[in-house]
Parts: C-alpha cells; sequence; structure tokens
C-alpha cells in the first residue's frame, strides 16, 4: 500500500528477502535493500518480517526512553536484546544456490569443513581441476559471487555461529574460521554486520539458565 501510494518513491526501504526482487521490479522508484532487518529513512520505518519487526521495536523504545527499557521489553519477550538493523536476513548457506558444474558443486560441499586452511583461488582451481582464471570464471557467473568473497562469507556465518554459541575465545574462533588474527575478523564483522566480535556476542547469546 505504501509503495502504490508512492510513500515508497525515493526511500531507501527493506522487506522480506523473497519478496525484495518482486517489490524493487514493480515500484523502481523505492531503492530496496534485500539484506537488512530492518530500515530507517527520514521519518520511514520499514522491517524485513514478524521478528525484524520486534527488533524494530526495541530499537523505536530505546531511542525513545533508553536501552534499560529496551532491555526490560526484551527480556519480558524472551528475545536478548535486539539486532541491529543492518544484519543480514539470511546465511549464507541457506541462501546460495548450488552451482551446475560438478567440480564446483563439489568444492561447496568441501569448503565449509576447510575453512581453517588457506583457501586461495589457485588452491580451490586446483581441486576443482581447473585452471584459475577459468575456475574463477565458472565460479563467478554459477554463484554470482568471487571465489574470495564467497569463502570470506562462509568464514562470517561460521564465526557467527560460534559467537552465539558462546563457547570458544574470540581468538579461538577466528582462527577455526580462517581469520589470520581475531582484529582480522573483528574488521569483518564489522564491516559486514556494523558489530564487532564481543557486540555480536552479546547480542545473541543469551547465558545459560
Amino acid at each position: 500500500m505504501l509503495a502504490q501510494a508512492g510513500l515508497l518513491d525515493g526511500r531507501r526501504v527493506t522487506t522480506h528477502w523473497s519478496r525484495a526482487a518482486m517489490l524493487a521490479e514493480r515500484f523502481p522508484a523505492a531503492d530496496v535493500s534485500a539484506n537488512e532487518l530492518w530500515v530507517k529513512d527520514g521519518p520511514l520505518y520499514t522491517s524485513a518480517g514478524v521478528t525484524a519487526g520486534i527488533d524494530l521495536t526495541l530499537a523505536l523504545i530505546e531511542d525513545d526512553i533508553g536501552a534499560p527499557a529496551a532491555l526490560e521489553v526484551a527480556r519480558g519477550l524472551v528475545v536478548f536484546l535486539r539486532r541491529p538493523g543492518g544484519q543480514a536476513q539470511f546465511s549464507v548457506t541457506l541462501a546460495a544456490q548450488q552451482a551446475k558444474t560438478p567440480a564446483i558443486r563439489a568444492l561447496q560441499a568441501w569448503l565449509p569443513e576447510h575453512l581453517a586452511e588457506d583457501l586461495n583461488v589457485q588452491r580451490l582451481a586446483d581441486r576443482a581441476a581447473m585452471s584459475a582464471r577459468h575456475f574463477a570464471r565458472v565460479f563467478r557467473r554459477e554463484l554470482g559471487d568471487t571465489p574470495a568473497a564467497y569463502v570470506q562469507r562462509l568464514r562470517l556465518e561460521q564465526a557467527r555461529w560460534m559467537l552465539e554459541d558462546g563457547s570458544w575465545s574470540i581468538e579461538r574462533i577466528a582462527a577455526l574460521s580462517g581469520f589470520s588474527d581475531a582484529q582480522l575478523m573483528r574488521r569483518a564483522l564489522k564491516r559486514a554486520l556494523g558489530v564487532s566480535p564481543g557486540q555480536y556476542r552479546s547480542l545473541h547469546h543469551a547465558p545459560p539458565a
């Protein structure tokens, strides 16, 4: 209704990832972000779904009357704090399409178990039995990303899962996820989600009852 009324024209908005392409196609004047939980653009707020709406509500409470009140509401709802609006809606392994080429598809299955290793393009190409140049071209055509960017996203996904679990130190998480040091992981997480590893753990790891 908002889009049909022209209220989204020139505004940055979000919606559920499965409907983002349709919204962008039908209403090209809107700047649709497919991978954020909620978005504020001037007086307009949009969210990606029901639970993302809870995150948005907690953010509004925090802005209006402070973080303690937002935390109290979150506890009452049995949710842990709130997720920042810029956080991605879904994980790379759930969203990634399967490659058509068998060698690339096999590589997709192999990668998550070897993230702590050196995964340069030449090594990946060798495993796929292709030249580095041909491998990079096929990989990008079939998965829509460069090999390096895809590996980085897998590493971030593993780091996020381990931070949520809460059983490992940040330094150990960085090593097991394939980051050369904790500072490199911190920069990658901050760039992708807008929060540090410590902040992400606080937002997503509820202490044991």
